[in-house]
């Protein structure tokens, strides 16, 4: 059910001099930096463990973010039609995001709580 999980982190360069001697000892390393400050860690070819910048507008909020996998396209399709029913805030339309990798689709919303929340399928069409 789990896909990958994001925190932030109010100083990013303690944060990943931290995450990169801890999860080291796990097996864990660096994977993908796919923008400044935004690190994906793991064990290759994904990322499960993200970190990234506490914005400076996010005082006293910390945003999560937690990606549910899915098996199909189709259900990245029906997780975001049943979060928008529900009043889900729209971050952004299922898709493929090849940024992380070829056929990474995914869709995201914003829970109740402000959470970001993600489905997303890894395999092609």
């Amino acid at each position: 059910m789990m896909d990958h999980l994001g925190i932030q982190c109010a100083d990013i360069e303690a944060g990943a001099a931290f995450y990169d001697t801890v999860l080291a000892t796990l097996g864990g390393k660096r994977i993908l930096e796919p923008a400044p400050g935004v690190i994906g860690y793991g064990v290759p070819p994904h990322p499960d463990f993200w970190i990234s910048p506490l914005a400076p507008t996010d005082a006293g909020f910390r945003e999560n973010h937690v990606a549910f996998a899915a098996d199909t396209r189709a259900a990245v399709d029906a997780f975001f039609a049943a979060a928008v029913s529900m009043g889900a805030e729209v971050l952004h339309h299922p898709r493929e995001w090849p940024e992380y990798h070829p056929g990474y689709y995914g869709a995201f919303v914003r829970d109740p709580d402000g959470n970001n929340v993600e489905a997303v399928c890894h395999r092609p069409e």
